[in-house]
């Protein structure tokens, strides 16, 4: 079954609604589909001079997280008859890299890891593109440009274009060139605003989950699946201000941390910021009934959701109390009245749908 015709099964079957920009990409993606798929013979002559056949231009699929770009990613890679393809999460695929980079005793070693790759796969899909990291930044571009030498046709899906990649990164003038690179070896597609189809699930879910305990913890899992579709999650780190930031568990624009990743290790406004940039949807474990001797991590957790607030960052969190009962006195007890009450906002569907 062509891609287009399974796209129309899963309207049919109410698993999707009509969407004008999803068909719009879905047409590049047939289009792509077919080239692959094609048998193109080579002549006499070009074999003589072992010229190869050119390799399909491939494509960076970017919207806003929800939009079905990991749907259309789906559909696509199973429409590709040809069985040397990879389908891999990215920071999955930078985690190999690193690996082979670190055991691989080479005078070129993205070389050797674009020859192993080309030798597995014609087709590489990536999904969820996010540079965060200077050595991912850096690795990158130079191993996209080997693929493509090999033959490699890449199509990748990203929450950004690719002019913000890597925005306010360190260093971000080494990564420019292949910014440029990027949009001329890719066909760059949107996939414009629209409905966020995970949201649509969240209608009539609470977001604030109380009082601690198993069921709280299994509510924010089926949360998780709901907004990343399943994914398990992967733990990454972002370059910021010239130190690594430390997410345990990403996927989807969504991160998860404790409130004790966030609140009780040295983090300031500009770190909840700097989350705020690059996820979406922001878990957070565990926040307990707040004691007089918790300063730091009161004006922490004040400052967190304060940030969030700004950045209009959506959150989920379990908690020992209500909102309006987190915090038991001390020198912040008035301000915390202010925090309460966003808190409250921020869990209302006016909030996740803005």
């Amino acid at each position: 079954m062509n891609l287009i015709n399974s796209y129309e099964t899963l309207l049919q079957s109410a698993k999707l609604k009509a969407d004008a920009p999803q068909r719009k990409v879905l047409h590049e993606l047939e289009s792509l589909s077919e080239l692959l798929n094609a048998k193109r013979p080579q002549s006499v002559f070009s074999k003589l001079l072992r010229i190869k056949p050119a390799t399909p231009r491939g494509l960076y699929i970017w919207g806003e997280v929800g939009r079905g770009k990991t749907m259309l990613m789906d559909l696509f890679f199973a429409s590709v008859e040809n069985p040397k393809k990879l389908r891999i999460h990215f920071h999955a695929f930078m985690q190999d890299v690193h690996i082979k980079r670190a055991t691989t005793k080479s005078d070129d070693v993205i070389a050797d890891i674009a020859d192993d790759i080309a030798a597995r796969a014609k087709l590489l899909c990536l999904d969820e593109m996010q540079i965060s990291d200077i050595a991912d930044a850096m690795i990158i571009g130079r191993l996209f440009e080997a693929l493509g030498e090999r033959g490699v046709c890449i199509v990748t899906t990203s929450n950004l274009p690719p002019d913000q990649l890597y925005k306010d990164g360190l260093n971000r003038h080494l990564f420019l060139p292949f910014i440029a690179k990027l949009n001329t070896s890719l066909y760059v597609v949107s996939l414009a605003a629209g409905t966020d189809y995970r949201l649509g699930r969240m209608a009539s879910r609470q977001t604030y989950l109380t009082p601690l305990g198993k069921k709280a913890d299994a509510e924010m899992e089926e949360l998780w699946n709901e907004l990343t579709d399943g994914a398990e999650g992967m733990s990454q780190d972002l370059d910021f201000l010239g130190r690594k930031l430390h997410v345990p568990r990403a996927a989807h624009g969504c991160a998860s941390f404790t409130f004790a990743e966030l609140c009780e290790q040295a983090l300031a406004a500009p770190d909840y910021l700097a989350l705020a940039r690059n996820f979406r949807t922001i878990f957070i474990h565990h926040v307990p009934v707040l004691k007089v001797s918790q300063r730091n991590a009161t004006k922490r957790f004040i400052l967190m959701i304060d940030s969030f607030y700004d950045m209009k960052t959506r959150v989920i969190i379990s908690a020992e109390a209500p909102a309006n009962k987190l915090c038991s006195g001390g020198q912040h007890k008035s301000e915390f009245l202010r925090t309460a009450s966003r808190l409250q906002e921020m869990q209302s569907t006016d909030w996740w749908t803005s």
